[in-house]
């Protein structure tokens, strides 16, 4: 007897799952949607390739635990792509079989063996921030003669006091800001949640002189690119990296660091704690959904732990001599 949802009704199950599953039930970002939609791009080629089936002809058995195996180490070998980047891709595919499932329950057994496959450890690196000196040197690196530079300079000094995101920072529009009393900025992070950070007098300052210079309609970017459109996250990073080799000449050893606006974000996160900022109030500030990701800076603030190390006596311990047995002494005597 056969299932309601035939073998080959793969495309049928997919349009389901992006439609009414993503975006009708769960109601999820633009964001979110864009990277299954690239997971499964990116899968359906490759199942192409390796079955010669095109995506129409595809049935939901055909992704099975040895294809879907091959195709992570296909991401990794071939593509390059990181730990982490495989298992966004593969919690993707996850999503889609956990509803398939209840399609098309024919399909379980392969279905149970995809599900089987773990996610992938990796090695997380310690956080990489900067100092309280690098990160204002990299905030007055931007040239303030040219337009760009004027943008790049309030960018940088808005990422910086709110922490955001580079998402949450260049989809900022003129209406997320209020200026008057208490200067705050609205973000919206992941998962469509909003939060308000308030502003420096200083960020509050940067801003007001900024607004004149770009289209200051409610629903414009704050942060423009010349021509208007919002700024792309490659932008950013290549504007940032101009103000960080700039910046260099005033801090040499930014000239052998990395940064990022992620860097940034990072920035914001330490030196709040190490001004003494309770971490729950920092897991608010960032977005965090759990106040239990924040524990990492705390695990990368080194003097916090020597802080603590210094708060605590250590023991004390005899120094003893070694005092050779009879019979290491017997063979010394006997060389």
């Amino acid at each position: 007897m056969k299932s309601p949802e035939s073998p080959n009704n793969f495309p049928k199950l997919l349009q389901q799952f992006f439609l009414e599953r993503l975006m009708e039930q769960r109601n999820v970002s633009p964001q979110t949607v864009a990277a299954y939609r690239d997971s499964f791009r990116l899968l359906l080629q490759f199942a192409q390739d390796h079955l010669g089936k095109t995506p129409e002809r595809l049935a939901l058995i055909d992704l099975d635990a040895p294809l879907i195996l091959d195709f992570l180490n296909h991401l990794e070998g071939e593509r390059h792509n990181s730990v982490r980047t495989r298992n966004v891709r593969f919690a993707a595919i996850r999503s889609f079989l956990h509803f398939a499932a209840h399609k098309d329950p024919t399909a379980l057994p392969v279905i149970q063996r995809v599900m089987a496959i773990p996610m992938k450890r990796f090695d997380k690196p310690m956080l990489g921030f900067l100092s309280r000196t690098e990160m204002q040197a990299v905030l007055d690196a931007p040239d303030t003669a040219t337009w760009c530079g004027q943008r790049d300079r309030v960018m940088f000094a808005t990422l910086y006091n709110t922490g955001g995101r580079v998402s949450e920072i260049t989809g900022m529009r003129v209406a997320d800001v209020a200026l008057e009393g208490s200067a705050a900025v609205r973000i919206r992070g992941k998962g469509r949640k909003e939060r308000s950070v308030p502003l420096w007098r200083t960020t509050a300052a940067e801003i007001r002189r900024w607004l004149p210079h770009i289209d200051s309609s409610p629903d414009r970017p704050l942060f423009p690119s010349r021509s208007g459109t919002q700024l792309t996250r490659p932008a950013v990073m290549t504007r940032l990296q101009l103000a960080v080799q700039s910046a260099a000449s005033a801090c040499p050893q930014l000239a052998k660091r990395r940064v990022s606006p992620h860097s940034i974000r990072h920035s914001t996160a330490m030196h709040m704690l190490q001004g003494g900022v309770d971490i729950t109030v920092i897991a608010l500030w960032l977005g965090h959904e759990s106040p239990t990701t924040t524990h990492m800076y705390v695990e990368a603030d080194l003097a916090m732990k020597e802080r603590a190390l210094n708060a605590v006596q250590p023991p004390r311990l005899k120094q003893k001599r070694y005092q050779p047995t009879d019979s290491v002494l017997h063979f010394l005597q006997t060389l």
